[in-house]
């Protein structure tokens, strides 16, 4: 399973249910990033909405999508950019 499938996979588990996630890779546009290669991890940008960010301010919302993405945190992810939504603000209804 590759790198974006993985933390798909993650992400739709620990934080279910998920309205809409996407993973986005974007490590080919950051190649030449030293902090990549050391690394070996890829940078990915994620946009998750989930019922489980219902009543949580920005900061615990990001607290738990890196909670489930610990160990992949480790090796598989060197930068992460995410936007965390409940279904309400995904809606454009708050």
């Amino acid at each position: 399973m590759d790198a974006r499938s993985r933390i798909h996979e993650r992400l739709a588990e620990t934080l279910a249910p998920c309205v809409f996630l996407d993973v986005i890779d974007q490590s080919a546009a950051h190649a030449g990033h030293a902090g990549a290669r050391e690394s070996g991890g890829g940078h990915f940008n994620v946009l998750i909405v989930s019922t489980r960010f219902e009543g949580l301010g920005a900061l615990a919302r990001q607290r738990l999508v890196y909670a489930a993405l610990a160990d992949e945190m480790r090796d598989l992810i060197h930068a992460l950019s995410m936007t965390c939504q409940t279904p309400a603000e995904y809606d454009g209804e708050s």
